[in-house]
């Protein structure tokens, strides 16, 4: 019989996509999750698209006697509880801690307490890495530290040099640059990391850090305006509103689909090479956000144009696309769906499931709360 998976937070977008697959091909899955509100909506029903061959219990990852128990026969974890969303983790500060770092250290406690788990897996994020990886023709790599408010109200978006002060050129991030989180969320997910790092090099438990890029596809949360910038983009157009782009829509993101994130997942479990690794898990492809906003215009045959506003989030970044290499290198992997795909297949999704659903801008809140520069423009 194959192992037996618990997957954290396994309700959610990835985990029961990790779910099904892992089913499929033999294994036994318990999902450890709690219906966040934010998430699967008010009432905190169990998703009807969970598989009904996984064993669901509910339970918080910051109560440790409910993580110790839902460890009880389990060889192997996918941790990927947590809060999610850069905006929101700049004022809900003690939530996303809570969450994010002690959750995980009541996992690696009861863990170290259980001494059968085979292996660990960490869905980190690219939101360690603070801003990308950047060069200067003359000088060579750079890592930039993250804008200013007093920039970004001054609406200057882009790097220079600081030596020779010449502009710098987004390249590929890999997994060797320093980590600078500039949001709540990015300094809860790189301390995750050294958790594990360290607790599982202490007690010779194998590990895998994965570090998603911006992950979209079908069951990504809409009631959630902090879950991705595709499903608020979608939700905006098909309330016949202008997607909002922020900045000059310049700046560039690398989007992955949730299958082949999954994939990635399966290669983590199943490939020893990849044991004490840290592996982005993108695309190697950048779009600027205004694209994105009007390829879902396009697709879906509206008039609507993005609408540029000019305004900037506190927390942001400019540029971060991933250099795959590593995980090439070590596994073969490489990503299979392609944007158009992805996103044609999301949008059949969205239409089918929520045809009434309501857009929220979370630039609003984020204004009330002082973090949005050039709000008066």
């Amino acid at each position: 019989m194959k192992e037996h998976i618990l997957i954290t937070g396994g309700a959610g977008f990835i985990g029961s996509h990790l779910t099904d697959i892992l089913i499929a091909r033999g294994y036994r899955v318990r999902i450890f999750d709690n219906l966040l509100p934010i998430v699967h909506g008010m009432g905190c029903a169990k998703p009807a698209y969970l598989n009904p061959l996984a064993e669901f219990v509910k339970g918080d990852i910051r109560e440790f006697a409910q993580v110790e128990e839902a460890l009880d026969g389990i060889d192997a974890v996918y941790h990927l509880a947590a809060l999610t969303g850069v905006g929101q983790s700049m004022y809900e500060i003690k939530d996303y801690v809570d969450v994010n770092i002690s959750g995980t250290s009541n996992l690696l406690q009861a863990i170290v307490n259980n001494k059968t788990i085979k292996k660990i897996i960490l869905a980190s994020s690219r939101a360690v890495y603070g801003e990308g990886a950047y060069i200067c023709d003359l000088c060579g790599a750079r890592f930039p530290q993250a804008r200013t408010f007093e920039q970004l109200n001054q609406g200057k978006w882009d790097f220079n040099c600081i030596t020779c002060n010449k502009s710098l050129r987004p390249i590929p991030t890999s997994e060797e640059k320093p980590l600078d989180p500039i949001s709540i969320y990015g300094i809860t997910k790189k301390v995750q990391e050294e958790l594990l790092r360290c607790a599982g090099q202490a007690y010779h438990v194998p590990f895998v850090i994965l570090r998603y890029f911006n992950v979209y596809g079908e069951r990504q949360s809409l009631s959630n305006p902090y879950t991705g910038i595709i499903p608020l983009f979608i939700t905006a157009v098909v309330n016949g509103l202008p997607p909002p782009v922020y900045e000059d829509g310049r700046e560039s993101r690398d989007f992955v689909h949730v299958s082949d994130v999954v994939g990635a997942n399966l290669l983590a479990l199943n490939d020893e090479k990849l044991n004490g690794t840290v592996l982005n898990v993108g695309t190697q492809q950048s779009f600027t956000i205004f694209d994105i906003a009007q390829i879902i215009i396009d697709k879906l045959r509206s008039p609507l144009r993005p609408e540029i506003v000019g305004k900037a989030r506190v927390g942001d970044i400019r540029h971060c696309i991933a250099d795959m290499s590593r995980i090439h290198s070590l596994s073969g992997y490489r990503p299979a769906v392609s944007f158009d795909k992805g996103i044609s297949e999301l949008l059949q999704w969205i239409l089918k499931q929520k045809p009434d659903m309501k857009y929220k801008d979370p630039s609003v809140e984020l204004g009330q709360k002082g973090l949005m520069a050039r709000e008066k423009e």
